[in-house]
């Protein structure tokens, strides 16, 4: 049994994490649920009601396993401090991981990246269920370029966009005033927004610039062609990505889509389509409308959706602890 630590127990990440460790019968002997504040009967876990933590090194050290559910500050703080005092840290903030010294991995994906590592990374929640698509698709007939535009639900920017947009979804019906508070550019409801983080000097925003890099980490091709518009879309819970393939070599469409139905974490949609709304509260990343662009062997198209909370958050970071803890019992055990 193990003593795992929740940090950011509160947030929608967190309790979802909360949530999958249950699920999934994590070996929890002791939890800590962690917090900015100390709050109260504020979390519930395995139908207890569970005090939250203020954070702090000191309150973490008797812990083994550690889960940020997310914001830089806290890890960027606390992460490789605790990895290198011996815990074994999966975290979900964008600290550590395009650091040459740290893997980004994906546990259907690469798990040989982890190897001996007690910190890990989990990558954005729209790079991953776009590797968990491309790599059959490269072990098929390599990659020579991806683009992707994404339709982002406002989960992925955490609680506080979920209210805003239920505020303004009550606004549209009623004289109800609208707080100018807002984590969007925009407003969000009947609204989409092509805008996910700040722009960079090549007009690349925040999001767009973690799928690209991450993905050519994640999938090993450094050189490999990724574009990426990123849009805030009116949906509470999933992603949703269209995305537009080029492959090394010819390959018929079939190969393709027997490749994706094989593909561990993957649920191939051979026939009509799949939205946000029914891959809600899963694991598996959806994958339809695979076609051939005018009969091409080499251009692909295929539309990618996924539960950005569970497999783009929560599910992952348990299952990365679930591998880090594998790997060290086996060390203790050799």
């Amino acid at each position: 049994m193990t003593n795992v630590a929740v940090v950011g127990a509160t947030g929608a990440v967190g309790e979802t994490i909360l949530r999958v460790l249950e699920e999934r019968a994590f070996p929890v002997e002791r939890l800590g649920a962690f917090a900015s504040r100390d709050r109260t009967a504020a979390v519930q876990f395995r139908g207890q009601t569970h005090d939250v933590q203020a954070t702090s090194f000191e309150r973490l050290a008797p812990y083994d396993v550690v889960l940020f559910a997310g914001g830089d500050d806290a890890s960027k703080d606390l992460g490789r401090r605790l990895a290198e005092a011996g815990k074994l840290v999966a975290d979900n903030s964008s600290t550590y991981r395009m650091q040459s010294d740290v893997p980004l991995v994906v546990p259907d994906v690469n798990p040989h990246a982890l190897r001996a590592a007690r910190l890990a990374p989990v990558a954005n929640c729209s790079t991953i269920q776009l590797v968990l698509a491309l790599k059959p698709l490269r072990d098929a007939a390599g990659l020579r370029s991806v683009r992707v535009a994404s339709y982002q639900s406002v989960s992925g920017a955490g609680r506080p966009a979920l209210e805003r947009l239920e505020v303004e979804e009550r606004a549209l019906h009623g004289p109800q005033p609208v707080d100018a508070q807002t984590p969007f550019p925009s407003a969000i409801a009947r609204n989409v927004i092509p805008q996910i983080g700040s722009f960079d000097d090549a007009g690349n925003c925040t999001e767009e610039t973690k799928i690209i890099e991450e993905t050519r980490k994640i999938l090993e091709l450094p050189a490999l062609h990724v574009a990426a518009t990123t849009v805030r879309v009116p949906v509470r819970y999933a992603h949703s990505e269209a995305v537009f393939v080029e492959t090394e070599r010819e390959i018929a469409v079939e190969e393709l889509a027997a490749a994706l139905a094989a593909q561990p974490g993957v649920k191939f949609v051979a026939d009509g389509i799949v939205t946000p709304r029914d891959v809600e509260g899963q694991d598996t990343v959806y994958v339809g409308r695979l076609r051939a662009e005018e009969g091409s062997r080499r251009h692909f198209q295929v539309w990618v959706v996924g539960d950005n909370l569970r497999i783009g958050a929560a599910t992952t970071a348990v299952r990365l602890a679930e591998l880090m803890l594998a790997a060290r019992r086996a060390e203790s055990a050799a």
